[in-house]
């Protein structure tokens, strides 16, 4: 194993401890959060395992506990989850050779924090490192389900998440690891933009929008005026 390999996968490890917290907090909050709307642990469990998409799970709970209709709940799932897309089309160049179910399964791991992980675990490499991948993936769905377990056992006996700060907790963790991966100005662009129009979502028409609206236009805003590969100087 080359020093370089070596030096980016303890990198990895040391960002990965932040987002261990980040996700203990707020999958126990999903946990409680699930129960309070009548959900069983099953059900609980389920979401996180299978659905496995933190803002999303939090919005079928409360469309669920709203009397939304399963069309209803698919449809918002499918549009908050969009993001993901651009995300599969980032990683996508540099897991061209891999096997197609080998891609299928990074792709199910392929979270905002996940990603996040990885993309800048294949900026400090400059390739794929598929353990590293694997554990970028792993290292938040292990943890994310069994604080969603621990957070419905809990049920009543955790006060508010609101009133003690701990709502804070996940969108912190991420503003850093989003700033840490600015590298260039198309980054900054793409992050300053994303965080507007998530902002701006959030306040004028509801926040469940704003990842959705900021994950959308904030890459656009990024590829605008970008360098293209291969292009001639």
């Amino acid at each position: 194993m080359s020093a370089a390999l070596t030096a980016a996968r303890k990198r990895l490890l040391l960002d990965s401890v932040g987002v261990w917290v980040s996700i203990i907090i707020v999958g126990t909050i999903f946990g409680f959060t699930a129960r309070q709307a009548s959900l069983s642990l099953v059900e609980t469990s389920g979401l996180s395992a299978i659905l496995f998409a933190g803002a999303a799970q939090f919005a079928v709970v409360g469309l669920l506990a709203g009397g939304a209709s399963w069309a209803v709940v698919v449809v918002m799932v499918w549009l908050l989850n969009a993001r993901h897309m651009l995300y599969a089309a980032s990683i996508a160049p540099h897991t061209a050779r891999l096997p197609r179910s080998v891609r299928a399964r990074i792709a199910f791991l392929l979270t905002d924090e996940a990603f996040a992980l990885t993309s800048a675990h294949i900026a400090r490499l400059g390739r794929i490192d598929l353990p590293g991948a694997w554990y970028a993936g792993l290292s938040v769905f292990v943890p994310w389900n069994l604080a969603t377990i621990a957070g419905w056992l809990a049920g009543a006996a955790l006060p508010d998440p609101a009133t003690i700060g701990l709502d804070v907790v996940f969108p912190a963790t991420m503003a850093g690891i989003a700033l840490s991966l600015v590298r260039d100005a198309a980054a900054a662009r793409a992050l300053a933009f994303g965080s507007i129009t998530a902002i701006a979502a959030a306040l004028l028409i509801d926040p469940r929008a704003a990842v959705l609206i900021g994950g959308l236009l904030g890459p656009l805003a990024g590829m605008i005026g970008a360098p293209r590969t291969g292009a001639r100087r």
